[in-house]
């Protein structure tokens, strides 16, 4: 029976042991398999050659990162197919999010992959180096098949109904100007940047709890505390975000003086970061509390420790004092202006007039709705914000978006500006010219953050002046990845970036 061969990953590693303390030869394979198709088919067949009994593992569906709507089958039915192949002895369900575990859990006599991971430079996350390390220290070998090979990503794309009609007849379109090795490219090569990340340090702390009723005599809901997550949020975000792309990051912020949590923000920041922090007497760190409902994760309320006022001007004097040394051996600064105090008139100033290139986002949020207007900031050389943020300026709450961005354009004399539309996609302007992009998922599970992300990748872009059709594109890919991110837990990860742009460039 086929469901007799799936089996949990520490009963496949004591299966393993026993057969080899039998004298067979045990083949491992691994991937994601989401459309078993004959190509798969032929390379098991091939695989099973180089040994005795063949093992497969499968990615789980939480670890798939190929793009909207992937996995197309879950891992249920992934297990099912494969164990159904008469080759396949024996198949599980891989407990991590790469083989190189599982492959030191298994000790197999022959890893085996595919023909197009046989150059192995061509593998976009670099695991297949560590999975040769692993298979050898194991004492095994890595063996590649030479089959006819198929790609499941391209027979998703064509038959399946992942995009909408708009965003496949987008891609269509942009698969007519550009290759995904082009687009690639482009995001590798941002990596000499020099960049400078300035603005308010946010925790955001998410409280899970869940909802118990209505007290009796109280127009309350009651909530039972579940456990909590605290992230690294603001300015700090967006310099990690920054950091997967780039070599040579700073962030200048400001933390609180009664309860920094320094230690715990320095844990969190990438390595490739180098920090400066100022420290306000008035106020502690900047944290966010939002409540949850842990079954849906619906936001139920927040509730904030923070000082909005402008920051002294002793700190002030400070920090400019640091822009001024620190501005001349960088290549851009982006602004992640939350309203939060951090970036006053003077400071603003400083940044502007000196840096290269100065990119800016200026947010709308609960704490300054109203008041952090975008329209404050001129002679800026890149803008990323929301619809909301551009209308707000302009008192406009309906209405056409394209002459509030060429408003926009000429009041901040910006001439790169990228507008957010949330579920409808993004519009992109550059010099009088205008490029919309429609969405790629619609598979949320926080919007939090998403804006910052979209924020980070396109600032690099817009400064390495790469064609005004891409910078959208890459930032609605960044934007996709950062909505199935609860809260700012992970920063965008560049493998899974060219991974995402790959997969729906097929």
């Amino acid at each position: 029976m086929s469901e007799e061969k799936i089996v949990d990953i520490k009963e496949l590693a004591k299966i393993c042991k026993e057969e080899k303390e039998k004298g067979k030869k045990i083949v491992h394979c691994h991937g994601c398999f989401d459309l078993l198709h004959p190509g798969h088919i032929r390379h098991f067949k091939a695989a099973k050659n180089f040994g005795d009994i063949l093992v497969v593992t499968i990615t789980q569906d939480k670890f798939v990162r190929k793009g909207p709507g992937r996995p197309v089958f879950n891992e249920h039915l992934r297990l099912e197919s494969i164990a159904s192949l008469e080759v396949v002895d024996y198949v599980a369900l891989n407990k991590w999010e790469t083989a190189i575990e599982t492959i030191k859990l298994l000790k197999p006599n022959f890893y085996v992959k595919g023909k197009d991971y046989s150059d192995k430079s061509g593998d976009l996350t670099g695991n297949i180096f560590l999975e040769e390390k692993a298979v050898k220290g194991g004492g095994g070998e890595i063996k590649f098949t030479d089959e006819i090979t198929f790609s499941s990503s391209k027979i998703i794309n064509k038959y399946f109904t992942i995009l909408s009609a708009e965003a496949a007849d987008y891609i269509n379109r942009l698969k007519k100007m550009f290759t995904s090795d082009d687009i690639i490219n482009i995001i590798k090569n941002l990596k000499d940047l020099k960049v400078l990340v300035i603005g308010d340090a946010i925790l955001d702390e998410y409280i899970f709890c869940k909802a118990m009723g209505k007290p009796e005599k109280a127009s309350v809901v009651s909530t039972k505390y579940l456990y909590h997550e605290l992230y690294a949020g603001g300015s700090l975000v967006v310099a990690n975000h920054v950091a997967g792309f780039v070599d040579n990051v700073h962030v200048v912020t400001c933390l609180g003086k009664k309860d920094s949590k320094q230690d715990f923000i320095e844990e969190n920041l990438k390595k490739n970061i180098n920090s400066k922090f100022f420290f306000r007497k008035d106020t502690p760190t900047i944290i966010k509390r939002r409540y949850l409902d842990d079954w849906n994760k619906a936001k139920l309320f927040e509730v904030s420790e923070i000082n909005d006022d402008f920051i002294g001007q002793e700190i002030e004097k400070e920090i400019i004092g640091y822009l001024d040394k620190l501005i001349p051996k960088i290549d851009m600064v982006i602004i992640a202006d939350f309203g939060h105090g951090l970036i006053t008139p003077y400071v603003q100033k400083k940044i502007v007039e000196g840096a290269p290139f100065c990119a800016v986002n200026a947010q709308t949020n609960s704490a300054n709705y109203g008041f952090n207007l975008i329209t404050k900031y001129k002679n800026v050389d890149y803008i990323s914000i929301d619809e909301k943020e551009l209308r707000l300026p302009y008192r406009t709450k309906y209405g056409q978006l394209e002459p509030l961005i060429e408003r926009l354009s000429k009041d901040t004399l910006c001439k790169k500006i990228n507008i957010t539309l949330g579920k409808s996609g993004t519009i992109y302007y550059q010099e009088g010219s205008e490029y919309f992009v429609p969405v790629f998922s619609d598979n949320i599970v926080d919007t939090l953050g998403a804006g910052d992300a979209v924020l980070s990748i396109t600032s690099l872009l817009a400064k390495k002046d790469v064609n005004p059709e891409l910078i959208p594109f890459v930032g609605n890919a960044a934007g996709a990845l950062a909505i199935k991110i609860m809260g700012n837990k992970e920063s965008i990860d560049i493998v899974d970036l060219l991974k995402f742009i790959n997969y729906i460039m097929k």
